[in-house]
C-alpha cells in the first residue's frame, strides 16, 4: 500500500510563496514517476507538474510553467512544489501522485494511481 502525505499548504497573499511537501511512508516512489495536481472548488482536478522516476526531466502544465518547480529526493522519500509569484488562481487543494507505471520512459504519458489526502492553498489578493 502506498501512503502519501502532504504538507506545506497555507494562506498566501498574491505575489507570495509556498513550498508543498509529499513525503510517502515507506520507499515506495523510488523508480516511478511522481506528480502534483490540482483541485479548485467546482473545478475538475487538472494537472500542475511531474518529474521522471530518475529527476532527470519535468513537466509542467502552462498556467505555472515559469512559476513552479518541482523537485524529488528519492533517499528521503519525497517530493517538493516550489510556488512562486502565486496568482489567486492557484487557490486549490493541491496532491501529490504516483505514477502508474514503473520505469515509465516518456513522462507525457503520467498516469497516476496513488494519491495523497490533499493540502489546502489559498492565495489573497
Amino acid at each position: 500500500q502506498v501512503h502519501m502525505v502532504e504538507s506545506g499548504g497555507g494562506l498566501v497573499q498574491a505575489g507570495g510563496s509556498l513550498r508543498l511537501s509529499c513525503a510517502a511512508s515507506r520507499r515506495t516512489i523510488p523508480n516511478y514517476g511522481m506528480g502534483w495536481f490540482r483541485q479548485a472548488p467546482g473545478k475538475e482536478r487538472e494537472f500542475v507538474a511531474a518529474i521522471h522516476w530518475n529527476g532527470d526531466s519535468t513537466n509542467y502544465a502552462d498556467s505555472v510553467k515559469g512559476r513552479f518547480t518541482i523537485s524529488r529526493h528519492n533517499a528521503e522519500n519525497t517530493v517538493y512544489l516550489q510556488m512562486n509569484s502565486l496568482k489567486p488562481e492557484d487557490t486549490a487543494v493541491y496532491y501529490c501522485a504516483r505514477d502508474r507505471e514503473r520505469w515509465r520512459s516518456d513522462l507525457l504519458h503520467f498516469e497516476p494511481e496513488y494519491w495523497g489526502q490533499g493540502t489546502q492553498v489559498t492565495v489573497s489578493s
